[in-house]
């Protein structure tokens, strides 16, 4: 399997891989999150165990699921993850990964563009509500409904 291009994890991971609570921790997750990936097959490969059956996360799994937690903040649905997560989990994908990521890039663009739209928006009232409290009432309710 070629490597997929995983986001940097800053932090030292020991030979023996972090616990769940640690990677939990380092991530920004909840343990029932993590433990939810692997139920849905979100992990790039099956998470290792110790000697006592306990989940041990390496480097490459931080770095992997750093990706599926920035895939769901940039709202990448879950359905969407499990195929991207297929996919880079075989050879001669590549193609098929480039245009998943071109389409959903195209929505995050799309999105906020959606969103600076609402920030001018909001600016405009916050703008608008100053004037009005230094005096100026006539031009700071022109326009505006809310």
């Amino acid at each position: 399997m070629s490597d997929p291009l995983l986001p940097e994890v800053d932090i030292d991971v020991p030979p023996g891989g972090f616990p769940i609570g640690k990677v939990a921790e380092v991530i920004g997750v909840g343990v029932e999150a993590l433990r939810y990936y692997e139920r849905e097959g979100l992990m790039l490969s099956a998470t290792p165990r110790d000697a006592g059956g306990r989940r041990r996360y390496g480097e490459r799994d931080l770095a992997w699921i750093s990706g599926l937690v920035m895939l769901r903040e940039t709202g990448m649905p879950i359905s969407d993850i499990r195929v991207i997560a297929d996919l880079s989990r075989r050879e001669g994908t590549e193609q098929e990964r480039l245009e998943f990521f071109e389409e959903h890039r195209a929505r995050v663009v799309e999105h906020l563009e959606k969103t600076q739209r609402h920030l001018a928006a909001i600016d405009q009232k916050i703008n608008s509500y100053r004037t009005a409290l230094t005096g100026n009432r006539e031009t700071a309710n022109e326009g505006n409904s809310l």
